[in-house]
């Protein structure tokens, strides 16, 4: 819940300057929802397991990519936290996203009571395989987001990347989705990108709070190619 139409339109610009070949997708709030450049994609925070009707203050998967969105945040660790967004929820709206011809980025992560108790393998493996909907062959993306991490200024280990980032693919692959991309998402800054992404099955990064200045954000684009 930060940013302005003039602070989206200032990144944009700046991101149309430099020279890589990375994606890049701006997953914006819902009132700077617009159509993207060349260089850059937009996406939403999330969405509505609703296609439409009488629910007031939603924003349905259709009104997204009306607006010219081409992506959707499903499951991010603070729906999770904040607005009880579960597996089955993600599932449905990740459903309703591809109805609507727009890419789901589907996250899933462990809290630190979770780790804790030893339960982060079976936590990531659970929520790969239940919130990806059933039939999906290709056109999503998932997002590994160690909960404990965000907001924390703590960053997992690369071993434990790997770990958790190794599971997501073999998962994947046991359904189906081979080559699927895996970005990873927790305290991810110009400093630590070019080591987080040369971990094996880290496809890329979803960024944070790094996000929202130029100066922060464009480093960690062209940290890697």
């Amino acid at each position: 819940m930060n940013g302005s139409a003039s602070t989206l339109k200032d990144m944009m610009s700046e991101l149309d300057k430099i020279e890589s070949k990375n994606t890049v997708i701006l997953c914006v709030p819902f009132t700077m929802l617009t159509h993207g450049t060349s260089h850059v994609s937009i996406g939403a925070q999330d969405v509505s397991t609703h296609s439409h009707g009488a629910f007031t203050g939603e924003v349905s998967a259709s009104m997204i990519a009306d607006a010219g969105a081409k992506y959707v945040i499903v499951g991010h660790s603070e729906c999770r936290q904040y607005h009880g967004d579960t597996n089955d929820t993600v599932r449905q709206k990740a459903e309703i996203a591809l109805a609507n011809g727009l890419t789901p980025i589907i996250c899933v992560g462990e809290t630190m009571d979770e780790k804790e108790s030893g339960k982060t393998m079976a936590v990531i493996e659970s929520g790969v395989r239940e919130s990806i909907p059933n039939g999906v062959s290709d056109k999503i993306i998932i997002a590994y987001e160690p909960r404990w991490a965000i907001g924390a200024g703590l960053t997992p280990t690369s071993d434990e990347i790997a770990q958790a980032h190794t599971l997501i693919a073999n998962t994947l692959s046991d359904m189906g989705l081979d080559g699927t991309p895996i970005l990873y998402g927790a305290s991810v800054k110009g400093s630590n990108a070019a080591e987080i992404m040369s971990v094996p099955h880290v496809d890329g990064v979803l960024v944070g709070g790094a996000s929202l200045k130029p100066d922060d954000f464009i480093p960690i684009i062209t940290s890697v190619n």
